[in-house]
């Protein structure tokens, strides 16, 4: 299911510019799939959906920094952003290693805006 998810996310990616905002929540969703293998199955389900697309994923993380805006500057930190990836793709909390390492998670100055 994880190569299902993949290739759905690949897809989608390969229809927006390489390195856009939404690029890189694909980029976060594929490090989901590849540590929690599990999630993969709810993301492909998910990308089926049009509403569900990176690119409405991208509109949740965009709201949200619009929301939080410190003057001109907004921003999303990284466990925000994969916290409004999860509650998008109704994801569970990820499980965590004792002593290892945290997620990969999305830059930063792909939102700044």
């Amino acid at each position: 299911m994880i190569e299902r998810a993949i290739a759905m996310l690949e897809d989608q990616q390969a229809k927006v510019k390489d390195r856009s905002p939404q690029w890189m929540v694909a980029e976060q969703l594929k490090d989901i799939c590849r540590r929690e293998p599990q999630s993969a199955e709810l993301i492909a389900q998910d990308l089926e959906n049009p509403a569900m697309s990176i690119t409405e994923a991208e509109k949740k993380i965009k709201a949200f920094a619009d929301g939080h805006k410190t003057g001109a500057f907004s921003c999303v930190s990284p466990v925000e952003a994969e916290n409004i990836l999860r509650k998008f793709y109704g994801l569970p909390a990820p499980e965590k290693e004792p002593g290892g390492p945290g997620p990969q998670l999305i830059e930063l100055a792909d939102f700044l805006r």
